[in-house]
């Protein structure tokens, strides 16, 4: 069942994608927002109450859905809610259209709307971004969004449906990224909240970086297999440290070796409000060829080789339970 709710969410996505702004999100953040104004009293003790809250309740009523469908109606209406769930919670699309546009701002030649989609995509000054570190930091975040829309979620998901959670895994994995940017977001903004204790983002992000830690090392494995295998687990071993986020730093690494591209640098730290050390060269943080157009059809070869594996694996393993 898992395996059809993947596969028919993919081609659903694929077909009639969400649209920005739509009301699904909305309802998500507004959420998110009315769990931290009401939960959030400022003791420390208490920090961890509004994360839970936000995380697991939607979670918990996804999976007694499931149970609900499952125990009543059979599968095939637990299998159509799965379904749903992962169309919400599952997205190519939802990253892939920043980057066919940068990418074809480019091609076109057109340097200044490239910087400034990708701007207001990461919501960064990228005004003074050169063409090659333009087309660097575009593979970098979309592979980043890649991992958070897609490939984490599946891996979650697989693994908790595999323990009779249904999908609720998938609600789990997109909750908890979605809560940690929210939260962070609105300290950056300055809301008027009743006090300025940061230990709230601070759990947010340490959960985050939990429940990441296993998807971070699929994903990048999954990279390694479809792509260059020996150069991407070398890579990942020697330089995914180097990243202020280690789940983060697994995927980029794993990737710069599986299509040969240098990745990282100060000029990410810069776009990220972290220190910048003039003294450091970019070049020191992945090893690979510079950036280039090549790399980003590379990007894109890679992605859908590993949709495609991920795919054939978990139909062999549906198949594996059917016959055993």
């Amino acid at each position: 069942m898992s395996f059809l709710a993947i596969v028919f969410s993919l081609l659903l996505e694929q077909a009639r994608p969400f649209k920005t702004g739509n009301r699904f999100h909305t309802a998500i953040h507004i959420w998110v927002g009315w769990v931290r104004h009401n939960f959030d009293a400022g003791a420390k003790g208490h920090s961890w109450w509004p994360w839970w809250v936000a995380v697991a309740v939607p979670a918990l009523v996804t999976f007694l859905i499931h149970w609900v469908l499952i125990s009543t109606l059979g599968w095939p209406f637990a299998l159509v809610w799965s379904l749903a769930v992962l169309y919400a919670t599952v997205g190519v699309r939802q990253f892939s259209h920043h980057f066919t546009t940068i990418r074809d701002a480019l091609v076109s030649g057109d340097e200044s709307l490239a910087r400034l989609i990708f701007a207001q995509w990461q919501q960064v000054d990228a005004s003074q971004l050169a063409k090659q570190e333009i087309v660097r930091h575009l593979i970098e975040q979309s592979v980043i969004a890649a991992h958070r829309h897609v490939f984490g979620v599946i891996s979650f998901y697989s693994i908790l449906a595999a323990l009779g959670l249904g999908p609720a895994g998938a609600v789990i994995y997109r909750m908890t990224e979605y809560v940690t940017m929210v939260w962070k977001n609105q300290k950056k903004s300055s809301i008027d909240w009743t006090h300025d204790d940061t230990s709230l983002e601070n759990n947010a992000k340490k959960a985050w970086e939990k429940i990441d830690w296993l998807p971070a090392r699929m994903t990048a494995f999954s990279f390694a297999v479809v792509g260059n295998f020996e150069d991407a687990v070398d890579s990942w071993r020697n330089s995914a440290h180097q990243f202020e986020n280690i789940n983060d730093g697994v995927v980029l690494a794993a990737t710069s070796g599986a299509i040969n591209i240098r990745l990282g640098g100060q000029a990410l730290h810069h776009l990220n409000d972290l220190p910048y050390d003039e003294n450091k060269h970019e070049e020191t943080t992945f090893y690979g060829r510079p950036a280039d157009f090549s790399h980003m059809s590379g990007l894109v070869g890679l992605v859908w080789r590993t949709v495609v594996m991920w795919v054939v694996l978990l139909a062999l393993l549906t198949l594996a339970k059917l016959l055993g």
